[in-house]
């Protein structure tokens, strides 16, 4: 079967017409704030908008059919489409000039990493900096997600992208209608950020900051305003607690809000996954805070801010917020975590691979991928002594597939081996070992702040211009699940059937 072509340059045009109207609106921040940008936004937004509406009617006859090629294209070109466009208000307005650090922070912003290579994001104009949070949250449900909830409009079913997009194995689905599943998830979506962006005002941010944060926190993408990031208001403990609750909530699967905001809590209790990420966090907590309280200086890793309800609370605070930042993927710092320890150090790395539960906006490998593998593990030495015995893996009371153990047990080999060949290529830089295994890590999971040189209070502007492309490239891998990008590099997906 042929490629549809015009399709797949159907959904780019509209993929643009997207990001040229979210341009307008930071146009609109500009003005608003009168940064002296506004002109240069403006006319990254038109410009996209020209282009994806052309390429769109140029291809507006085409057939209604999108397959699963289709679909993976669809995806895997649509975020690299988004990104390069997404250049344009950073290079119009020259604040980010180069091109080559302009696409690392888009593709930072649009796969939720919230790596970046601004030395002083204050001095940002605000409009850039509004656009730079905007790509987050983005990219935060999926691009793709979003185009689903209007594709009744083209005529099309859009099953096989949702499938392509969604992350993580979890099949959970709000209503038979694939379109108004897109739709239910981004009113979830947008209720929480409206949500936060309130309560961050209140407990006494400026509204600015406040919309800024809350799109990079339900995105579990972790841009800030500051340059402390979050330490900025290590004096007000509850602006960090707001974050950590929101935080949580981005970590956890939407599909199980949706329970509850229906009243279906007793899906969400009985759910293995959430009650494992809950205990995961738990646990994880009380370990570094009590490394933190008995070893560790906070007032020298915190960036300036005093403590101020005591060393107990201080330390519990930090620990819960950079376990869920980690966890999660945000990537938002409240202190320097690498002067933690050195064992906290390491367990902040091995937490990179954790990842959030599937259908959140987290990155990294997902709670229920390790559930399923240590479930498995498990009964592989019950297989051991009971060789003819058909003992499945079983998922909230359910037996799964073989073939969807197959498939996380192959998605894990393939995340570990992106890891060590991302790990060895940056080592092709000269980049020392600790940075080099922590940039790998933290692009290829979503996370952003890495270790060593590329730290939580560091950035990647030292990064050289090629090993940004390559982490350009482990960011999307990451984004995307791995599978729906590297399948577009074997032979056998391009061979018409």
């Amino acid at each position: 079967m042929k490629l549809n072509y015009k399709i797949i340059f159907h959904f780019m045009g509209l993929l643009l017409l997207f990001n040229g109207g979210f341009m307008l609106l930071a146009s609109l921040v500009s003005l608003l704030y009168k940064d002296g940008v506004t002109p240069q936004l403006f006319l990254a937004g038109i410009i996209t908008l020209v282009i994806g509406g052309v390429v769109m009617f140029f291809t507006r006859k085409h057939e209604k059919e999108i397959n699963k090629r289709e679909g993976y294209i669809v995806v895997a070109f649509g975020w690299v489409v988004m990104s390069l466009s997404g250049t344009l208000p950073y290079v119009f307005t020259q604040s980010i000039p180069e091109f080559t650090n302009a696409f690392f922070e888009t593709m930072s912003g649009y796969t939720t990493t919230g790596a970046s290579i601004l030395n002083d994001i204050e001095a940002m104009p605000k409009g850039i900096l509004f656009w730079r949070s905007l790509t987050h949250w983005i990219g935060g449900m999926g691009i793709i997600v979003l185009a689903i909830a209007i594709l009744p409009l083209l005529g099309i079913g859009g099953m096989q992208l949702f499938a392509a997009e969604a992350p993580g194995p979890s099949g959970d689905k709000l209503h038979p209608r694939i379109t108004d599943t897109a739709k239910r998830l981004w009113l979830i979506y947008f209720g929480y950020t409206a949500a936060e962006t309130i309560l961050l005002s209140v407990a006494g941010m400026s509204f600015f900051d406040a919309i800024n944060h809350a799109l990079c926190t339900l995105s579990t993408g972790g841009f800030s305003t500051k340059n402390a990031s979050v330490a900025y208001w290590n004096y007000s403990p509850l602006i960090q607690y707001i974050i950590i609750a929101f935080m949580f909530l981005a970590g956890t699967n939407f599909v199980l809000s949706y329970f509850a905001f229906t009243g279906k809590v007793k899906k969400i209790l009985a759910d293995e996954e959430v009650k494992l990420y809950f205990k995961f966090i738990t646990v994880f907590t009380v370990i570094a805070a009590l490394i933190i309280y008995f070893r560790a200086d906070v007032s020298a890793s915190s960036i300036d801010h005093p403590m101020v309800l005591g060393k107990a609370e201080s330390a519990f605070r930090h620990a819960l917020f950079q376990v869920l930042a980690i966890v999660t993927t945000t990537g938002f710092v409240t202190a320097d975590y690498t002067l933690w320890t050195p064992f906290l150090t390491v367990f902040f790395f091995g937490l990179m691979f954790l990842g959030g539960s599937a259908g959140s906006t987290s990155g990294g490998v997902k709670v229920v991928r390790h559930l399923i593998l240590i479930k498995n593990g498990f009964l592989e030495f019950k297989r051991t002594l009971h060789p003819n015995a058909i003992v499945p893996v079983r998922y909230n009371n359910r037996a799964i597939n073989r073939f969807i153990v197959f498939n996380v047990l192959a998605f894990f080999i393939l995340y570990m081996l992106s890891f060590i060949i991302g790990a060895l290529v940056f080592s092709m830089f000269d980049i020392d070992f600790d940075s080099a295994i922590g940039l790998s890590a933290s692009t290829l999971g979503n996370v952003g702040p890495a270790l060593g040189d590329f730290g939580p209070v560091n950035n990647y502007a030292a990064l050289p211009a090629l090993a940004k492309w390559w982490a350009s490239f482990l960011m999307l891998i990451g984004r995307l699940e791995l599978f729906t990008v590297l399948i577009l590099f074997t032979p056998f997906f391009w061979r018409n059937r």
